[in-house]
């Protein structure tokens, strides 16, 4: 009956790779191209994203460069990443096309905190559902005579272990994140 709590391991990794993530698309005041991952555009009927469609580079520290590869692209993209919840203003020369980020204002920096302190309470509720899962199934089995009351309670005890280990790591990351957004 090992094999739920190597299922519950891989799924809590799982769900820690995910905020890591969705932590590295919330601006720190540097570009990077993951910044841009989530963005989908309009390429030949579909929704695909933008780095199926263009190159995305780092022009300097504080500017990303795309490089659109169909030329009809080139409004697409800008209008995709104008309008996106990121707050860039896409410049346009030619088939190329700059971001510019601005640095981030102390207000900015306060509402990504709080974006930051809801991915990771997204993170901790999928870790509770994954121990709840596997928690049911070893009652289930304990029900049905497939392991004895004490076999439950040292499985019960190991799944807390690895719940409260993975809530570390997810408090730890938070707060990493939080204090790399309110650094200057």
């Amino acid at each position: 009956m090992s094999d739920p709590l190597k299922d519950a391991e891989l799924r809590m990794s799982k769900s820690i790779e995910t905020l890591k993530n969705e932590f590295h698309k919330i601006r720190t005041g540097s570009a990077h191209p993951s910044l841009l991952e989530h963005i989908k555009v309009t390429s030949y009927g579909s929704e695909v994203p933008l780095s199926q469609v263009a190159n995305i580079t780092i022009g300097d520290a504080r500017t990303l460069v795309i490089t659109p590869w169909d030329k009809n692209m080139v409004s697409v993209i800008e209008k995709a990443i104008y309008t996106s919840d990121l707050g860039l203003n896409p410049v346009v020369a030619g088939q190329i096309m700059r971001v510019p980020l601005p640095p981030l204002t102390e207000e900015r920096r306060r509402d990504l905190a709080k974006v930051v302190k809801a991915e990771a309470e997204t993170a901790r509720v999928a870790i509770r559902n994954i121990r709840r899962d596997v928690l049911q199934q070893f009652k289930d089995a304990q029900k049905n005579k497939e392991i004895t009351e004490d076999e439950l309670k040292k499985i019960e005890e190991k799944v807390q272990k690895l719940t409260d280990k993975v809530g570390a790591d997810i408090d730890r990351l938070a707060l990493e994140k939080e204090k790399d957004l309110m650094s200057i």
